[in-house]
């Protein structure tokens, strides 16, 4: 994963409500179900070596479960392509994690060691071919010493061959987070981002609103290849939630989801990534605009035809709140039928 994607998914799960998801419904430890927020709390995962080599950003986090103080250590390892060596890795960090709660006097009355449990979350294209035990890295054993050997495991979610049917069929965030990443544009578009929109004007919660919103807009910047203005935040300065869907999806076009890549993709390959853009956003603005006013005059999709990339994207957040299409080129004392070229005299 890269830097930037795994910048977001750590993002996402520094809040307790995604990990209790990520938990409950990705694995197979259905206790975490009914564990109270308040019973994850963040645990500091810089740990320093024999040698002062620091580990940093690691995810971990200790869940008290019940009333006995089980204290439920969860790592969370983000990969982009496979380890062949990760059940090797995962047996440091969890040596590490152990090796700092002996050295901050941290455990429990009797001094024994809290279990753990080892995640790795990938979402990288191929399929993850790694042992997800030590014990099948290692050289078979003379007799006799099989049982010194280590035997460490972790479990795996494989987020991009997660089943699509079963992540609609959950009820909470998280999978609706999932489909947003997996799914296709169309399906975004009339399925994911309404309930999306929803669930984000519902939720109290202002951080975990904005670490999914920044998380989204990743993900759009991502598959797009570019920045855009794309904000579901900034969606719920509308009042008229038929209104906030189209603005929403053409907003999403826009930054290349699906129509603006292929067409760009297509016609920029003679004449370069930007004449490809360009061509991209012309057609999206049109889309967006023939939605709000109806069938373009002629000259304003000469218009288009002809304007810079600069004004066709001062043109296009225009037409997001514009009344008018002369409003939409700032002529608004002008008939668009009068609408003259970029290169005639107004």
């Amino acid at each position: 994963m890269t830097a930037h994607h795994d910048l977001g998914y750590r993002s996402l799960f520094a809040h307790p409500e995604l990990v209790r998801d990520l938990i409950a419904d990705f694995t197979p430890f259905k206790l975490f179900e009914n564990v109270a927020l308040s019973s994850f709390k963040r645990v500091n995962a810089t740990y320093v070596s024999e040698q002062a080599s620091a580990r940093e950003g690691d995810m971990v986090w200790r869940v008290q479960v019940g009333d006995h103080c089980l204290y439920v250590y969860l790592l969370l390892e983000f990969q982009s392509s496979v380890d062949p060596w990760m059940a090797l890795r995962m047996q440091t960090y969890i040596g590490l994690l152990h090796q700092d709660l002996v050295k901050r006097h941290e455990l429990q009355r009797g001094g024994l060691l809290p279990p753990v449990l080892p995640l790795v979350f990938y979402n990288g294209k191929r399929r993850w071919s790694a042992s997800m035990e030590l014990s099948k890295l290692l050289m078979e054993a003379p007799a006799g010493l099989a049982p010194f050997q280590p035997s460490q495991r972790y479990l795996l979610i494989d987020q991009k061959r997660l089943d699509q049917a079963a992540l609609k069929a959950n009820a909470n965030v998280l999978s609706l987070l999932f489909l947003f990443e997996l799914s296709s544009a169309p399906d975004v578009l009339k399925e994911v981002a309404p309930a999306l929109i929803t669930w984000l004007r519902a939720t109290p919660q202002l951080a975990l609103r904005r670490s999914v919103a920044a998380w989204a807009n990743r993900v759009a910047e991502r598959r797009s290849g570019r920045p855009g203005p794309f904000s579901l935040e900034n969606m719920e300065e509308f009042a008229d939630m038929g209104r906030k869907f189209a603005t929403w999806a053409e907003e999403f076009e826009y930054i290349g989801f699906k129509k603006g890549r292929a067409e760009g993709k297509a016609e920029g390959k003679a004449e370069g990534k930007a004449e490809g853009k360009l061509i991209a956003l012309r057609a999206m603005l049109q889309s967006l605009l023939r939605r709000r006013f109806g069938d373009l005059p002629a000259p304003a999709v000469q218009r288009i035809g002809e304007a810079t990339q600069p004004e066709l994207e001062q043109w296009f957040e225009r037409a997001l709140a514009a009344w008018s299409l002369e409003g939409v080129f700032g002529d608004d004392d002008m008939p668009v039928g009068d609408m003259p070229g970029r290169d005639e005299p107004d």
